[in-house]
């Protein structure tokens, strides 16, 4: 069901992601709906609510606020992103935007039966679609925030030009499966010029990569181990899961249930595998921390006075723990929060 957004606030929801081995037992073939029985469909419903890859994800209370279209170059750009409100990359690009104060159209997937995108071959969220003139489709979070930052600042390219400059690239991953990778994912497509006034330092378009890259690569991979640290904080967050995702009565019943008891034996092996310490908040505390220490002392955010694409993404990523034991213990346990509070602030009264 499409919900209207009009460029929110802080969209705090539960996030989630399932180990890439789940995903790929689960995930159907490219242009092709999945087929699976009663039961079966349920039981893997339950878990798939998890999304895409590091774990399950927690926040909560989103704020709607109405604005008028932001002016583009090429006029009112239209955007709807097909998304789960437990995902952590769906909340990274709920963040973009929010910071932006660009409206966009939210349509919720159920994340059992994903009808909501069966139009589509590329079958993970967030999928934004982009009407510029015509309709485009990107994928994957990173691609479409530097997809749209770059249409934001460039006025020399469309946007269907601008979305060529991302290709995906077929690789082989360790299991020896296929899949999709955009190389350039985390480059901006501007001229030397375009490049200067945004990055007047080569070194703050290095330093935004580096962070961006991280918080993919390795702060989405600690979130899980924690939240599903023990089996009270895996049903806890496997209750807002229920309450704020799309589900039957029944679907919910399996998700809360099954999935907890699931996932906690899941993030037992997530800890292994990203040989993480015996307590999972240590490496959640040190990552935090080496975040604020890179930011520094002397910079309201890495970005300066304005946060960059890195600080947008790792407030997404952390923000979807709001409302659980985790998220809490890091505020408490870290010297995250002032830096939090300063993205909170901006992120609620847009650029």
């Amino acid at each position: 069901r499409a919900g209207k957004m009009v460029a929110a606030g802080r969209a705090w929801r539960v996030a989630a992601l399932l180990p890439t081995w789940w995903l790929r037992a689960s995930r159907p073939s490219y242009g092709s709906a999945a087929r699976a029985g009663g039961s079966g469909r349920l039981l893997l419903g339950s878990a798939f609510v998890l999304g895409g890859g590091a774990g399950l994800y927690l926040a909560v209370r989103q704020r709607l606020r109405e604005h008028s279209a932001a002016e583009l170059p090429a006029g009112n750009l239209q955007l709807t992103l097909y998304q789960y409100k437990t995902c952590p990359f769906c909340s990274k690009v709920r963040t973009f935007l929010d910071y932006h104060g660009l409206p966009y159209e939210i349509v919720e997937v159920n994340p059992i039966m994903r009808k909501e995108i069966k139009f589509s071959s590329y079958r993970k969220v967030p999928i934004l679609l982009a009407n510029a003139g015509s309709t485009l489709q990107l994928n994957d979070s990173s691609v479409i925030i530097s997809a749209i930052k770059t249409y934001l600042i460039s006025k020399r390219n469309t946007l269907e030009e601008i979305v060529s400059f991302y290709p995906p690239v077929k690789t082989v991953s360790e299991q020896g499966k296929e899949v999709f990778e955009y190389g350039n994912k985390y480059w901006l497509m501007l001229d030397e010029k375009e490049t200067q006034q945004v990055y007047p330092v080569k070194e703050m378009r290095v330093e935004e990569m580096k962070w961006r890259k991280w918080a993919d690569d390795w702060l989405v991979h600690l979130i899980s181990p924690n939240v599903y640290r023990t089996p009270r904080e895996a049903l806890a967050s496997f209750d807002y899961i229920v309450r704020e995702g799309k589900f039957g009565t029944v679907e919910g019943l399996f998700a809360k249930y099954l999935g907890a008891v699931a996932m906690f034996f899941v993030s037992k092996r997530l800890k292994k595998r990203h040989h993480l310490q015996d307590d999972v908040r240590e490496d959640l505390y040190e990552a935090v921390n080496e975040w604020v220490k890179a930011v520094g002392k002397h910079r309201l955010f890495m970005g300066g006075n304005q946060p960059n694409l890195a600080d947008l993404a790792v407030y997404g990523v952390l923000r979807v723990m709001e409302g659980l034991e985790a998220f809490d213990d890091m505020m408490v346990h870290t010297k995250i929060q002032p830096w939090y509070q300063r993205m909170e602030e901006v992120i609620q009264k847009p650029a």
